[in-house]
């Protein structure tokens, strides 16, 4: 079965420890309801910096990447519905990139 990365960009810092809480709880009842098919709930990350040909960047790009997740899924669609429940996008604080990851043989 595919594996998909979900690239969460944006989000917002609940500002007391009530809405810590309450957000802590709406990832995790999301993360939850996705069962067997969470194959790494990833992490936030830090501040980015891009790598190109034309040297280091250090504001993270256009669209910065605040975390990740991996989930497998039968297709990019049934990863896509995955992807609306997600606490950052129904509370409208951020978008997911949603992408097929591909296995390499080395």
């Amino acid at each position: 079965m595919p594996k998909f990365l979900f690239a969460y960009h944006g989000g917002k810092m609940p500002e007391t420890e009530a809405d810590i809480a309450a957000e802590m709880k709406r990832w995790r009842d999301w993360m939850d309801g996705l069962g067997d098919a969470l194959v790494d709930p990833g992490n936030p990350v830090g501040m980015s910096k891009t790598v190109s040909v034309d040297g280091i960047a250090s504001d993270g790009g256009a669209n910065p990447v605040s975390g990740y997740s991996l989930v497998m899924a039968d297709d990019l669609n049934m990863a896509l519905a995955m992807a609306v429940g997600c606490p950052m996008v129904t509370q409208g604080h951020g978008s997911i990139e949603v992408a097929e990851t591909h296995n390499m043989d080395f």
